[in-house]
């Protein structure tokens, strides 16, 4: 997937990155070694197999709860919709501790070493039979078999929810770590990272697809412990895949907290609410005469209702983050 085009003007030198990217280490990295379409193929392949074992679990979940753990129809929607809500909440959760704490690749190989021991315990749920309930004689309606014991519901809970929190590890840096793999002060480089982006939707559409058709008809006419394995030695696979790929990797460091940036500001904002906003933005903290020339980084629109958290700019009593900060949180 390389193309030559993309080696550059110092090609084969010390043509170090220029975005701010670094190794695992830390250390200036090399354009020509790293990155670009040669690491990105590990994580593109990685997610055709994350979205076949996410979908295909979601995309049948309720069958499984009403006829194989013998849960209400309302009941497993309920259950279904609560798990379906973490898996959108935890990557929030992922994102900050990636972004603040310990870098996206880092957090990605936390996460979804929980991700496959919640699918590997998933699989096994569904497959030993003191994991699940007997199965229902024929005839029988669902709410009135045997019900699942606590200890097998909680088994089951258990996986489903360590997938949640894998996935909230690895759903929001996986894709923001395959676009750092182009540096945007490299002309074909940074035309190249909308090409990725392509490729990634394609990857996410192809996993879902082959869960919704082939995995969801292996699970209702063959068997869920074949409909659950599939997808989890296709997990184990890709994330071997994606290891073997880490000698390639560019990466970011961690660069603080935006929740921490913007709640300095309200607050800096909030103690300065007597103080006036002077008429000259060039008296505001951290704006320089170069900013104030160049309307389009300046960005500040005096008739705005926003316009009070310039008061968190205001030079005004003791110099600390939490009393004196830019007004852009960026």
């Amino acid at each position: 997937m390389e193309n030559p085009e993309e080696k550059g003007p110092a090609y084969g030198g010390q043509d170090f990155t220029q975005d701010g990217t670094v190794d695992l280490k830390g250390r200036p990295i090399l354009r020509s070694k790293t990155g670009r379409w040669r690491a990105c193929s590990f994580i593109v392949g990685y997610e055709i197999f994350e979205r076949m074992a996410n979908h295909g679990i979601s995309a049948n979940l309720v069958v499984y709860l009403t006829r194989k753990l013998h849960e209400g129809t309302v009941q497993s929607s309920n259950n279904v919709t609560n798990w379906s809500g973490t898996l959108w909440l935890t990557p929030i959760l992922g994102a900050y501790i990636a972004d603040t704490y310990i870098g996206r690749y880092r957090t990605f190989v936390l996460a979804v070493s929980i991700y496959l021991m919640g699918m590997s315990l998933l699989t096994l749920a569904v497959s030993v039979p003191a994991l699940k309930p007997p199965a229902c004689n024929h005839g029988i309606q669902a709410e009135d078999c045997t019900k699942a014991s606590p200890f097998q519901v909680g088994i089951f809970y258990c996986a489903l929810y360590m997938i949640a929190v894998g996935t909230g590890g690895t759903k929001p840096n996986i894709s923001t770590m395959g676009a750092d793999q182009f540096d945007d002060f490299e002309p074909k480089e940074k035309s190249h990272k909308l090409s990725f982006f392509n490729w990634w939707m394609f990857a996410v559409f192809f996993g879902n697809l082959f869960s919704s058709t082939f995995l969801v008809y292996i699970q209702d006419n063959v068997g869920w412990t074949l409909g659950y394995g599939i997808p989890t030695v296709g997990l184990v696979i890709s994330v071997v895949v994606f290891l073997v790929g880490t000698p390639f990797y560019r990466h970011k460091l961690p660069s603080g907290s935006p929740i921490t940036s913007v709640a300095r500001v309200l607050v800096a904002a909030v103690r300065k609410w007597k103080v006036p906003v002077p008429n000259d933005p060039k008296e505001l903290y951290e704006l320089s005469l170069e900013d104030y020339a160049d309307k389009s980084k300046l960005k500040i629109d005096h008739t705005s209702s926003l316009r009070s958290l310039d008061r968190a700019a205001v030079k005004s009593g003791p110099n600390t983050p939490w009393t004196l900060k830019s007004s852009d949180p960026g």
